[in-house]
């Protein structure tokens, strides 16, 4: 079986988030499972040298976007059994950044008819091409609609993963002939229309032969008016066709035991070296090194999403208590602002740290003993998953990924991998980050137990892509 991914971003190259993540581990996992794999993305100059050095140049082309002549140039890497195709042009990608660019439409029209016309060339045409969120959603349109002629491409299979519904992709009618060259039937008759706007992941999710999401919950939650973002009822149209596989996390990356990001390593079986980490982290920020003390981390952007305004109705209150909290994490300037200020109220309790930083975001999710993550809504997240990896406990909000990888405490049993609250108001997020710091300061034992269960989940990769190859092998 030959599969290709079509994303807009991948780790180790270039990321901004979940996306990334799961296009630079899901296709290694399928490598070592036998599955031919590879990988075409976008030529980020912003890619690391170490990287860009190893690229070989193959050859160029030109790609015709609407009536531009564009240059396109195939750069090769092969990393981890994977082999990764680049689409170069520095027109559209020598920038800054990835996304947030006002021709983001062109761009991306751009990219998707490359990959599109970059297969017979590289003479790789696969059994199932695998498109990611609205930047390659119009992949399966394209294939069935505009190069439906070319023979090769006759028994290519799609598959849609929507990783966040909330970006679809919204254009004016005439990006079908001014971009993609072709008619504008389709929008028309309604097919690709949303809004009286064309709708790039509508288009996707009409066309693919497959959509999955990346957990069970959220496929469900995008089905009803409050998550669909006006997509529902094509869902609810196409259900037949929608799955949810939760997404992993890359165990060889996220190792208490590797991590060269650790000052000192842990496992499950010992965890002294976590009680160090704590305690570097606590000197680190210029908390007071107690062992005694529940430390709450957030690593996070800071965004009404993530659900930061509950946690900044509360800081008040929260820093009554005996805890310390820190925080990583840009976004939002109020947000921002908010957690600078209860940081300096509060000097031997709070800390905030606002950047990006990814060494500091390891030492965290492993120092930490409660892991805060209130989402208004999460496809997935990947965050709960990596604190429970390091025998950190997660305090969630019950929605999408984190309701389907985060067992709420029962007190009863003592079952559980964390603490969880359904209703999404700040009074509830406080009494559930209460229950955790009650717990920590009164019952030890239990809380060893919680973190034992919490380091024994398998959120590796191999579940879920045995997940993938079932469903890719029902659409051969």
């Amino acid at each position: 079986m030959k599969v290709l991914f079509a994303a807009a971003e991948c780790a180790p190259f270039f990321k901004t988030g979940g996306l990334g993540d799961v296009v630079g581990a899901l296709p290694k996992e399928l490598a070592k499972k036998g599955v031919e794999t590879a990988v075409v993305l976008p030529f980020y100059t912003m890619m690391p040298a170490r990287y860009q050095e190893q690229l070989e140049d193959c050859f160029s082309f030109e790609v015709a976007v609407g009536w531009r002549k564009q240059y396109c140039g195939i750069k090769k890497l092969q990393l981890d059994e994977v082999t990764y195709f680049f689409i170069d042009n520095l027109y559209y990608f020598g920038r800054e950044k990835i996304y947030d660019f006002y021709d983001d439409g062109e761009r991306f029209a751009f990219f998707q008819l490359a990959v599109i016309e970059m297969m017979e060339r590289v003479d790789f045409i696969p059994d199932v091409l695998h498109v990611n969120d609205y930047h390659t959603a119009m992949i399966p349109f394209l294939l069935k609609e505009k190069y439906r002629w070319i023979n090769a491409y006759q028994h290519i299979r799609t598959v849609l993963t929507i990783h966040n519904i909330g970006f679809q992709g919204w254009y004016s009618r005439d990006v079908l002939p001014d971009l993609f060259g072709m008619g504008t039937e389709r929008y028309d008759d309604g097919t690709v229309r949303l809004n009286d706007c064309l709708n790039f992941m509508k288009a996707g999710i009409l066309y693919a032969d497959r959509i999955t999401t990346v957990s069970p919950s959220y496929s469900e939650e995008i089905k009803t008016p409050e998550f669909g973002c006006g997509l529902e009822v094509i869902l609810r149209m196409e259900t037949g066709k929608l799955c949810g596989i939760l997404n992993g996390i890359d165990y060889e990356t996220n190792n208490p035991e590797t991590d060269p990001y650790l000052d000192y390593p842990f496992n499950q079986e010992n965890l002294a070296g976590k009680q160090k980490n704590k305690q570097a982290l606590q000197q680190a920020f210029g908390l007071p090194e107690r062992k005694d003390v529940p430390l709450i981390t957030v690593v996070s952007r800071l965004t009404t999403q993530k659900g930061f305004h509950l946690v900044l109705e509360e800081m008040e209150n929260l820093m009554q208590f005996d805890v310390q909290f820190i925080l990583l994490g840009t976004g939002e300037p109020d947000f921002e602002a908010g957690f600078r200020y209860f940081a300096e109220r509060y000097p031997d309790k709070c800390a905030a740290a606002i950047t990006f930083d990814l060494a500091l975001a390891q030492k965290m999710y492993a120092a930490a003993d409660i892991f805060l993550m209130p989402s208004a809504f999460e496809p997935c997240g990947l965050s709960q998953m990596m604190a429970m990896r390091y025998g950190t406990l997660p305090v969630v909000h019950e929605i999408g990924g984190l309701k389907d990888t985060v067992i709420p405490y029962n007190p009863i049993t003592s079952a559980g991998t964390g603490f969880g609250f359904q209703d999404f108001t700040p009074f509830n997020l406080m009494q559930t980050l209460k229950q955790a710091v009650t717990l920590y300061q009164t019952n030890q034992e239990v809380w060893a137990r919680l973190v034992d269960q919490a380091m024994s989940k398998d959120f590796s990769w191999d579940q879920s892509s045995d997940a993938y190859i079932t469903l890719y092998n029902e659409i051969l």
